[in-house]
């Protein structure tokens, strides 16, 4: 078992309550290590080196603040296998995904990088005369970056990178379910020579760093990625100081199948999509709403992908699609969830039960006879199961779509141009993929609408999430 290390000012360092909080591999329900149980003085202490490091890193060009960045992602693919390993035990992703994450981070932080000769301000024309107007973009100052369990090592970059070539400082939380990938970077950024204070992780339960962090004073931004009551909580403790809240929380994600789709190209992303980090992530197919002409054979198409999938602990087990849920209150929420559709009507094509008694899996799962009110049609499932509703007509898909109160992904099915752009129109969603998969690509932004989140990250958008307007009104003669 590892005892893990915060990083506060440029130094490792155990929590000043002397207490720790274990980790589980949720393949194995074994502890593998332990994180330092945070206090409010060692949030306050981190905090305060962020203020007084982010004035001079500010003053740093931001092509020079480049260099660190292009650094980290260095050593992340110098560091590639161990951080792989560290995803697989701890957050229980599949080898596949968890290399992905950890090529996706380097790239990341190599993306954020060039954005340092892309930060501009505006002229803007005066009504005056001898009067220049300018605007420029600044640092917002201290960032703190709440950040998820399920993308624990991206996110780490997704916040980091927009931040730190703004010319902000930053503060991390990591989860507590998944600290050991956060805190081994810390290696890497200490090893870049990134001055002291720059960076700053800080470990413990949410309900006292992340509240901390959020309410303090000297916090400029909070960006939070997580479930939608963590997201209130949040802006809660934001609010006394008006605090900036960039919050991606969580996703009821529809997937609208017509007729003349390419029913293969949609069963395969679709499938892809459910069973994806084992149906944790935000942007998942959530439930599927097939044309009644074409739900027979697609749900066949479903039902044999559904039910060959290889299920088992990744680190053993190199080849698996799909690993656990992240903890046991995971696979207890979706098995509630899903009895709770049976109880109402639904049908079982495959799975809705617990596989083994050791480790937190569950079966993928199809439910059939799904109707629109059903509760798993409109709470969050998060794990791999997918309900399937039949419908008619298009006026009614879009009605039954928008109907929850989320708004992250959606995403449609069909060889027809005018139905594409009439549900792009019509969905109330931040993003909606056409004939593709459910994932966002890191020069787009992932945002949200309705309890999906406030502001968003990636591309030139993100970035803004970090910066914040300074007007000069120059008046050189009257």
């Amino acid at each position: 078992m590892k005892d893990l290390k915060m990083y506060i000012n440029g130094r490792f360092c155990e929590s000043r309550s002397g207490k720790w909080i274990e980790v589980l591999n949720p393949s194995t329900e074994e502890v593998v290590s332990r994180q330092p149980d945070g206090t409010l003085e060692d949030v306050q202490e981190a905090i305060d080196a962020a203020e007084a490091a982010q004035p001079a890193w500010a003053a740093i060009p931001a092509a020079e603040r480049a260099v660190y960045l292009h650094k980290m992602a260095d050593g992340i693919r110098a560091n590639f296998d161990k951080f792989q390993e560290i995803l697989v035990r701890e957050q229980g992703k599949t080898q596949a995904l968890a290399g992905v994450e950890v090529g996706v981070t380097a790239t990341y932080f190599d993306y954020m990088a060039e954005f340092a000769r892309r930060i501009e301000g505006e002229i803007i024309q005066s009504d005056n005369r001898g009067e220049t107007m300018m605007l420029f973009k600044e640092p917002i100052g201290v960032a703190a970056g709440i950040l998820p369990w399920n993308f624990p090592f991206f996110l780490i970059a997704r916040k980091a990178g927009a931040a730190l070539i703004a010319g902000c400082t930053i503060v991390l939380k990591p989860s507590q379910l998944t600290p050991e990938n956060c805190t081994e970077f810390c290696k890497i950024v200490h090893e870049t020579g990134l001055p002291a204070g720059v960076f700053n992780v800080v470990t413990g339960k949410g309900s006292l760093v992340g509240n901390a962090m959020a309410s303090s004073p000297k916090v400029g931004i909070v960006s939070l990625t997580g479930s939608v009551g963590a997201g209130q909580k949040i802006m809660e403790a934001a609010a006394p100081n008006i605090t900036k809240v960039s919050l991606e929380l969580g996703g009821k994600a529809p997937a609208i199948v017509f007729p003349d789709a390419d029913l293969e190209l949609a069963a395969q992303a679709i499938f892809e999509s459910r069973i994806g980090n084992n149906g944790q992530i935000c942007n998942n197919a959530e439930r599927l709403y097939v044309h009644k002409d074409v739900k027979e054979k697609l749900t066949a198409l479903l039902l044999e992908k559904f039910q060959n999938v290889k299920v088992g602990n990744p680190a053993v087990m190199m080849d698996a699609e799909m690993g656990p849920l992240v903890e046991q209150r995971a696979l207890e929420s979706v098995t509630a969830k899903v009895e709770n559709a049976i109880k109402q009507g639904a049908k079982v094509l495959c799975g809705g039960h617990r596989i083994g008694d050791k480790g937190y899996f569950y079966a993928p799962t199809l439910l059939d006879d799904v109707k629109q009110d059903f509760d798993i049609v409109h709470e969050e499932t998060f794990g791999p199961v997918l309900p399937i509703i039949e419908f008619e007509d298009i006026d009614t898909v879009i009605k039954w779509a928008n109907d929850v109160d989320y708004g992250l992904a959606s995403s449609v099915f069909t060889k027809d141009i005018d139905i594409a752009t009439r549900i792009c129109r019509e969905l109330q969603f931040g993003e909606t993929y056409v004939n593709r998969w459910h994932f966002e690509a890191i020069q787009g932004f992932h945002a949200g609408v309705k309890k999906s989140g406030i502001g968003g990250a990636d591309g030139k958008h993100g970035v803004e999430e970090y910066l914040t307007t300074h007007v000069v009104y120059l008046q050189t003669h009257y």
